[in-house]
């Protein structure tokens, strides 16, 4: 579970967001409690306002309902709203929520799959997610 690292500058980018106002939720398929102590460990939990995830049981492990799950119950508007993500369950979650979507080709996924689930966005560099939202 913590056999990975934080992307360069993730924790600069997660500090800066957060001083131009932006609210972070985390909408992951992985189950919320792994999810939590993830962020715990690598000490970037206090950036984000919530972590929704899959339960044990392996109940809501589907992108598109947990990112409505979030959506609803945080009256979110739509048009203010981005999904950040590398796999193309991320990008389809969001078009199905209608909202739009950065493909991040950073992470696991290839700029053929984001692309081809037709991310809004997509960047090659971490640094990259600000000339998109500000």
């Amino acid at each position: 579970m913590f056999e990975n690292e934080l992307y360069p500058g993730m924790k600069e980018l997660l500090d800066q967001l957060q001083t131009y106002g932006f609210i972070l939720y985390v909408a992951t398929s992985k189950p919320a409690v792994f999810a939590e102590q993830i962020l715990k460990y690598f000490e970037i939990d206090h950036y984000f306002e919530l972590v929704v995830g899959s339960n044990l049981d392996g109940t809501m492990a589907d992108k598109t309902d947990i990112i409505a799950y979030i959506l609803k119950n945080n009256n979110l508007e739509k048009d203010n709203v981005i999904m950040i993500g590398d796999r193309k369950h991320d990008i389809v979650g969001a078009h199905n929520n209608g909202i739009d979507s950065i493909g991040a080709g950073y992470g696991y996924g290839s700029e053929g799959e984001l692309s081809k689930a037709n991310c809004t966005y997509y960047i090659n560099k971490l640094e990259d997610i600000m000339k998109v939202v500000s």
